[in-house]
């Protein structure tokens, strides 16, 4: 009988995978040569790619960027690069980029929209990243008072008692549902607060403004612009668009009949008119209906006007966050015992807006775009300046070098916004 048996003596030495199954070869096969569409489309798109940077690149390395005018320009770029050549003119940008970031703003007050911008920062800082300390909120909190002063200047006691104003109605709450709990401790805070808002803050700042304490040059709205005028706009409308769009998306799918019908109506009356012709309102129409007399800034009825328009719909989107949300999550809530905002604050909510985070992201990204119709009730914004720029005789003629930089710092704030977004669902991915 023959013996079989096979006994390994030594291990074979481990070889070199094939080189068509690992690295990029592998990749490009699999992602690009898989099958003779995909190979065909490939072709088709390195073509275009070569095409677009042969036609393009020229423009790019044939850039001037010192120059006084469109004219001179083109004289340095064809006395450069022979008759006949193209190339862009970038001494545009160069000569106007202050008046893009800061519009008419007084140049010796620049100071004050940089220093807003990074404490704007530091601000939203505790707001995105949930690691530092949420003591430093209190700042995010004040923010928003100190920016209004250092941006258009006059005294510090007018957003101080502007904030002084919420302690009068907590303290008003406070005081009245210890001695009898119910809705009428916040009906007189929001009384209390009304009052002094509407009849005692101005004469009190007034005379504490007499001081000359905290008193800074005034700028008037007129003065805005660019840049730091989308970021106003911008900025404060997607603050006060989220929360007012909860209440919203809770009011619309309350049992109560009268707060239901007024969230329904308010969001489809938004939803059904075009944003341009809210500004319209607010430009044109909103002081008719105010006291003779009344200076309503012309910001301040736009900002409220995007405000209001994003809310719509930012109570849709979250609306269909709870709308995803599982009977079950209502019920567990309620077998806790909480009550109606408690289970909201805990439960509800932090689910359902987790869930619509692409959705909100993407509200705001509109919102921010959005911030460019402002031009068109005479506030110059980016693309406002564009066109006053290509108005002086200088510029007459320059149209992609002024769009394209618009559009590049567009890109870089939304696409900011849309990377935070992607992280932030990362962070909050509780498996599938």
């Amino acid at each position: 009988m023959v013996d079989t048996t096979f006994v390994r003596t030594q291990m074979i030495e481990p070889e070199q995978a094939p080189g068509a199954s690992v690295g990029a070869v592998r990749w490009a096969r699999e992602n690009l040569f898989s099958n003779w569409l995909n190979s065909v489309l490939t072709l088709l798109s390195l073509f275009a790619v070569y095409w677009l940077i042969a036609h393009i690149g020229p423009w790019f390395r044939h850039a001037v960027w010192n120059a006084g005018s469109l004219q001179e320009c083109r004289s340095i770029i064809q006395a450069t690069w022979g008759e006949g050549a193209t190339g862009a003119c970038f001494a545009v940008i160069r000569e106007r980029w202050k008046q893009y970031l800061f519009g008419f703003y007084p140049a010796d007050l620049y100071w004050r929209p940089t220093l807003t911008f990074f404490l704007m920062l530091a601000a939203l800082a505790p707001l995105l990243f949930s690691g530092l300390p949420r003591r430093t909120m209190w700042f995010s909190v004040a923010f928003p008072g100190v920016a209004y002063w250092l941006l258009w200047g006059g005294s510090i006691f007018v957003p101080l008692g502007i904030y002084a104003g919420f302690v009068i109605a907590y303290v008003v709450h406070g005081a009245i549902s210890a001695r009898r709990p119910g809705p009428l401790a916040s009906v007189a805070a929001v009384v209390a607060l009304l009052i002094w808002w509407l009849y005692l803050v101005g004469p009190v700042a007034g005379v504490l403004s007499g001081t000359g304490i905290g008193t800074l040059t005034p700028v008037q709205s007129n003065q805005f612009g660019g840049f730091t005028l989308s970021l106003v706009i911008g900025v404060t409308g997607i603050a006060f668009s989220l929360p007012l769009g909860v209440l919203l998306a809770l009011g619309r799918r309350s049992d109560m009949f009268f707060v239901k019908t007024i969230c329904v109506g308010f969001i489809e009356f938004i939803r059904g008119v075009p944003l341009i012709t809210l500004l319209l309102v607010a430009s044109f129409l909103l002081n008719i209906f105010l006291p003779p007399g009344t200076n309503f800034d012309i910001i301040l009825r736009v900002i409220i006007m995007v405000t209001l328009f994003s809310a719509a719909y930012m109570a849709e989107t979250i609306r269909g966050g709870l709308a995803a949300l599982p009977r079950g999550q209502y019920e567990a809530a309620d077998a806790l015992g909480l009550d109606y905002w408690k289970s909201m604050r805990l439960i509800i909510m932090p689910q359902a807006l987790k869930i619509s985070i692409p959705g909100i992201v993407n509200n705001f990204i509109g919102l921010f775009k959005d911030t460019t119709l402002v031009a068109i009730i005479a506030l110059l914004d980016p693309l406002g300046l564009t066109t006053a720029i290509r108005a002086d005789s200088n510029w007459n003629g320059i149209i992609w070098e002024l769009y394209g930089f618009v559009a590049l710092i567009f890109f870089l704030f939304c696409y900011s916004m849309s990377q935070y977004s992607q992280y932030l669902e990362r962070k909050l991915q509780t498996g599938h």
